[in-house]
């Protein structure tokens, strides 16, 4: 299996926005707005960023009950009709945790992985606030670099802090990862926007508490186009942004072992993630955000519609 950008059929009556051109706006609230207008608008029903039920018990089936919460294995065994109950999450706590280490900076023209991951970030907290769940939002490079608790009353600091958000530093994920597991609260939703240079295991071993706490945890994957496959230049060296280290290549022999590596990289990604219950979703930063983001979220609703 290839990961590539989804080709999906727009929503029709939409024009999707290139983000060149939201790179342009000045507010980050107003980009937020602007990105989530443009799927909402095509839809009879938004789509939403939902903590998914959480198993509570059975129960007898009783006329009325909808047939498809039927345990038909319950069934097999007992000979008897129950349905699954769940608990009942009508508010959520949503926690945006954003990479700024400095690979986030790299940008091959008009926009940087960082200011994608702004919009991302901003997209997906303006949306949850208006389904009334409380958003908070931490950065992280080698640490924590900032941290906003979850709240409804709270989002102007959020962008606030998106907005001024700096890639500065080199990058770790096993330790900020771990402080953002042992300080959320309530069981949530977090949201993990980064470019992704780490070991799938490290990542893993990152995100396992977070999941054995039972939170829901969504990994956004970031690139620009020119990491994906290198372009057609004669350069022939490269540097490591995050340690400096420049790498000399041959350049013609390289771009082909270069993205079966990325592709391979990125798939291994997504299946391990996959097995633990762990969204992924790749995005490039020449890639339209919302549509992007609408595919996505229709596709989450999908499944735990399914569920």
């Amino acid at each position: 299996m290839k990961l590539t950008r989804d080709t999906a059929t727009p929503i029709p009556g939409t024009r999707f926005i290139d983000p060149k051109v939201l790179a342009r706006v000045s507010s980050l609230e107003l980009v937020a707005k602007t990105v989530v207008s443009g799927f909402i608008s095509g839809l009879h029903r938004a789509p939403y960023l939902g903590l998914s039920s959480e198993f509570a018990e059975h129960r007898p089936y009783m006329p009325g009950d909808d047939v498809r919460r039927i345990d038909w294995r319950v069934y097999g065994r007992t000979d008897r009709l129950f349905v699954r109950e769940y608990q009942a999450e009508t508010n959520a706590n949503l926690t945006l945790v954003l990479d700024v280490s400095r690979s986030m900076e790299f940008s091959s023209a008009g926009i940087s992985k960082l200011e994608y991951g702004r919009y991302l970030a901003a997209s997906l907290g303006y949306l949850s606030l208006q389904q009334r769940d409380r958003v908070g939002l931490i950065t992280f490079d080698e640490g924590v670099v900032t941290w906003v608790p979850p709240s409804v009353k709270h989002f102007d600091r959020v962008l606030h802090e998106l907005d001024t958000a700096r890639a500065e530093r080199a990058g770790n994920f096993a330790k900020p990862l771990a402080t953002v597991a042992r300080t959320l609260g309530r069981r949530g939703i977090v949201a993990l926007i980064s470019d992704l240079y780490v070991e799938p295991k490290i990542l893993l071993d990152s995100l396992a508490e977070l999941r054995y706490r039972g939170h829901d945890v969504l990994v956004f994957h970031i690139l620009d186009p020119d990491e994906v496959e290198l372009p057609g230049t004669q350069a022939r060296q490269f540097q490591d942004m995050e340690s400096g280290i420049r790498i000399p290549v041959v350049h013609d022999q390289m771009r082909e072992t270069y993205a079966n590596a990325v592709h391979a990289h990125m798939e291994t990604l997504h299946r391990r993630l996959g097995e633990h219950r762990i969204d992924y979703r790749f995005f490039d930063t020449s890639e339209p955000l919302d549509h992007a983001l609408f595919e996505y979220l229709s596709e989450r609703q999908h499944r735990m519609q399914a569920r």
